[in-house]
């Protein structure tokens, strides 16, 4: 064995000094030190890597949700502006159907887009929903500019229809005044033209058919047989040449008109209401102060006391007298 290999055996079986080994266990240290420190920098590093690719899959979810959300407000603008499209139609009288169809067909988008919600919404889905909305706006423009058309149109009609129907207020005005004006001419010559009965003479009949007169139209009892009355017909030039009935009432003291069929009494309207009457007398107005009388009967005893004679044509009271029976 070589000097040499003596040497280096010795230092084999040769113990370490204290200072070595705490070298050593220095170095051991350190290095289990860089060790943990890896381990931890590399789990670190995976941790921000989850981290970051949470964040980012989040951010896609809430980029997602507000695409959605955006989208479901797109189509209830949407489903609100054909509805007032519907509603102005409406109120113009008119309905389109094709606009209940697209309001019917939104409204089921609507209801697919908020079902998305619980679900996945793709990037598929978004475009489909999103090109959909482009074309429903489209329509919605159109319509509308439809819409301001026929309201232009409904203004100048109903200028016109205004402007109508003011000259039709105004000729029926007009024609409302010439009617009551005509009513007016009319009552005026209706009045003009009332007969008047002028020097009302009255006489009693006895029995052997002799004509009594009494100036203060007094007469007895016991000589009347028939009433005479006679009359003449004032003068009116307004007044038509015309057939007219004169009624004659007879008026007992008792205040009620002598009325009997069987010598042709009967009744005749007057302010609208029904009036009895004593004899009447159908004549030819022909404005020459014509005279005309009756002769009555009554067919039984007078009474005694004041009696009124009424004559009236046309509906009005064209003169009146009276006598006594004592």
């Amino acid at each position: 064995m070589s000097t040499l290999e003596k040497k280096d055996t010795q230092n084999e079986h040769q113990p370490m000094n204290p200072s070595e080994k705490r070298s050593n266990r220095k170095l051991l240290i350190s290095g289990l030190l860089v060790i943990l420190i890896s381990i931890n920098g590399i789990l670190l590093y995976m941790n921000y890597q989850k981290k970051e690719k949470n964040e980012e899959q989040a951010e896609v979810i809430r980029v997602k949700d507000k695409e959605l959300e955006n989208q479901i407000k797109v189509y209830e603008a949407l489903k609100a502006d054909f509805e007032r499209q519907s509603q102005e139609l409406q109120a113009m009288g008119l309905e389109n159907d094709s606009l209940e169809a697209q309001i019917a067909s939104i409204s089921s988008d609507l209801t697919e887009l908020r079902g998305f919600r619980k679900s996945s919404y793709s990037l598929a889905d978004q475009r489909r929903f999103r090109d959909r909305a482009q074309a429903f706006e489209q329509q919605l423009k159109q319509k509308d500019q439809e819409i301001a058309t026929l309201k232009q149109d409904n203004e100048v009609l109903f200028t016109e229809n205004t402007s109508l129907k003011t000259t039709q207020n105004r000729l029926s005005d007009s024609l409302t005044t010439m009617k009551s004006t005509n009513e007016n001419l009319v009552e005026k010559v209706k009045v003009a033209s009332k007969l008047e009965a002028q020097r009302m003479n009255v006489q009693v009949v006895n029995k052997r058919g002799k004509e009594l007169d009494d100036k203060d139209n007094e007469f007895r009892i016991r000589n009347v047989e028939k009433i005479r009355v006679a009359f003449n017909l004032g003068k009116n030039d307004v007044a038509p040449r015309e057939p007219k009935t004169i009624y004659m009432r007879l008026i007992e003291p008792d205040g009620a008109a002598l009325y009997n069929l069987s010598t042709g009494s009967g009744s005749f309207q007057i302010d609208g209401e029904d009036m009895y009457y004593t004899a009447k007398r159908d004549i030819v107005f022909d404005n020459t102060q014509q005279q005309v009388s009756f002769v009555y009967s009554k067919n039984a005893e007078y009474k005694k006391g004041q009696h009124t004679i009424e004559l009236y044509a046309d509906g009005f009271l064209i003169g009146t007298t009276s006598f006594v029976l004592k």
